[in-house]
């Protein structure tokens, strides 16, 4: 072997030694880099979850915020006594439209003619139970053919269900003037107050059960209470 030969071969081992070092450390390199990317990305999503969870958290409330007012406005108005447009479509306890019309003539008249709360329950109470606060322009006799104790046919007519002898006919069946003829005879009963109010309008109707009108109190409260609030 000559000395050339000799001395060439360790600088190839030791090139190639290097050659795979680098190649390690640039393999090293690239999976570090490689990590560090896939790290950098799942912090990008994240912050883009983060971002977009915002954004869809402020459209939420946002739109909460909108339908607020919409919600506000399509409530409806207090109900005011002297305005029927405002009472509710569904009405109060099953009793609605006409029916409420006529409630609120007889709270009206009753406070006109000084009758506060519980005076105002009874004049309802015995519309809804003579008419079931409708102004028919007939009675008993027509219905079931009832007579009265002479044996003459019964003439009542009205939200009251009033005989001839209460006023005429005009008179009767017209709401504000047949609860002023109800009051009218109410005021004049002693202790009126003192008694169960079903007892108290069947000393005024002249009906065949005192107790018959009790089963209308809670519905006629609720009206009356109902249509009584302050107008705005």
């Amino acid at each position: 072997m000559t000395p050339g030969r000799t001395a060439s071969r360790p600088k190839g081992r030791a090139a190639t030694k290097k050659t795979a070092k680098s190649r390690k450390s640039a393999t090293r390199r690239r999976k570090t880099g490689a990590r560090r990317r896939a790290a950098i990305r799942a912090r990008r999503r994240k912050i883009l979850q983060r971002v977009l969870l915002s954004a869809a958290a402020v459209v939420v409330l946002g739109g909460l915020l909108a339908l607020i007012p919409l919600g506000l406005a399509r409530d409806p108005a207090p109900f005011c006594l002297d305005e029927p447009r405002t009472f509710p479509e569904a009405g109060i306890r099953g009793w609605s439209g006409e029916q409420l019309d006529n409630a609120a003539t007889i709270i009206r008249t009753a406070g006109d003619l000084g009758f506060r709360r519980d005076g105002q329950i009874l004049g309802v109470m015995t519309a809804m139970g003579e008419s079931s606060l409708r102004n028919i322009d007939y009675g008993d006799w027509e219905t079931s053919g009832f007579t009265n104790p002479d044996g003459s046919r019964t003439t009542s007519i009205g939200l009251f269900q009033q005989q001839e002898w209460w006023g005429s006919v005009e008179q009767r069946m017209d709401p504000q003037t047949a609860a002023t003829l109800f009051y009218d005879r109410l005021g004049r009963l002693p202790g009126w107050q003192e008694l169960e109010p079903s007892h108290a309008i069947h000393r005024v109707q002249i009906n065949t059960d005192r107790d018959y009108y009790a089963r209308f109190q809670e519905d006629a409260a609720a009206v009356v209470d109902a249509l009584s609030g302050p107008c705005e």
